[in-house]
């Protein structure tokens, strides 16, 4: 039953209504399309790079700053100032300060000083022969002639002292101290030629030149107001300073004795440069040479004169902690 001058409900929708929601629907994705193809074209052809934006549409810094990533860098060692250029100092130039701004490094410190200066330089002046190698005295090197293992000679059997009777001990007597199992050894007969005592300090520098690597003095011009009766360079003693000081004194002597059984006699004039890693426990890897100007021969001796002694002593805590796990090493031969 209804009641008359009203319409009933339907769920069925007019096709008017339809007609409006098929065209709203169509405008809509028209528009989307348009906006999305708009951009694509725009970043296409760098369109939107180019335009300048009026400043209330840029994102403010601080908003910027805190949503862009920061990325915490690895923490670096702190840099030391590090010689590159080991140099042997002989023990008589030693001094306790180390120079501000030294060239070279070594186990002790050294001040620059000359003899006889003719001009006031930065550095000293020293009168060598050579231009290449950081070295202020003449070392000659000894070649020593090797020996023949001769037979032992048995030692000859000792006569056995008489053994005598002890005194008996009477209460009363003066009785002395009891001597001494093993005899005092003398100081010698008063007589006995001794080694005389240095006179002079190049007496004496000459006796400690034992200790220094074999090679000649270098040639340098220049002058320093320090006096001296041998010409030093400004050298800095560093942690690692000893550790190299036998590193360089093992390569070497190997490097002698390559040559000794090649019966080097300066045939062959040139350098070699090798590059290589030494790591914290004596190991030596990536081994190349960067320069050879000497030849395959000499160069492949160079090579084991390193090789050969390897591995070395482990670095000490104090060279570790200096220079980490791994070193770089560049070492030159010459070749006179």
């Amino acid at each position: 039953m209804s009641i008359a001058g009203m319409r009933g409900w339907s769920l069925r929708p007019e096709r008017a209504e339809v007609s409006r929601l098929a065209w709203a629907f169509a405008l809509s994705l028209a528009c989307h399309l348009l906006v999305f193809g708009t951009y694509e074209t725009g970043k296409k052809y760098n369109v939107w790079q180019n335009l300048h934006w009026p400043a209330w549409l840029h994102a403010p810094q601080v908003l910027k700053q805190l949503l862009v990533r920061k990325e915490t860098p690895p923490p670096q060692r702190p840099l030391q100032d590090i010689p590159l250029m080991f140099v042997n100092v002989n023990p008589a130039l030693a001094t306790a300060d180390a120079p501000k701004n030294a060239k070279y490094y070594s186990d002790k410190n050294s001040r620059a000083a000359n003899p006889e200066p003719d001009k006031i330089t930065e550095v000293p002046k020293i009168n060598g022969k050579q231009p290449d190698v950081p070295k202020t005295e003449d070392v000659p090197r000894e070649k020593f002639t090797p020996l023949q293992p001769t037979r032992a000679v048995q030692p000859a059997q000792e006569e056995l002292p008489e053994i005598k009777p002890k005194p008996a001990y009477t209460p009363g007597d003066l009785t002395m101290a009891k001597p001494s199992p093993t005899p005092r050894k003398t100081e010698g007969d008063a007589n006995e030629a001794k080694p005389p005592r240095p006179r002079t300090i190049n007496e004496a520098l000459a006796r400690q030149q034992n200790n220094q690597l074999p090679g000649e003095k270098m040639k340098q011009e220049g002058g320093v107001q320090r006096r001296h009766e041998m010409a030093s360079l400004d050298t800095k003693a560093t942690p690692f300073g000893a550790y190299d000081a036998a590193l360089v004194e093992a390569i070497s002597q190997r490097w002698f004795t390559l040559l000794d059984q090649r019966e080097y006699a300066s045939d062959s004039r040139g350098k070699v440069v090798l590059q290589f890693h030494l790591h914290y426990d004596g190991r030596i890897t990536e081994m190349n040479v960067s320069e050879n100007t000497a030849g395959e021969v000499l160069g492949f001796l160079c090579q084991k004169a390193v090789l050969d002694p390897a591995p070395f002593a482990a670095w000490p805590s104090d060279m570790r902690r200096t220079l980490g796990n791994v070193r770089s090493i560049q070492f030159t031969f010459y070749y006179y």
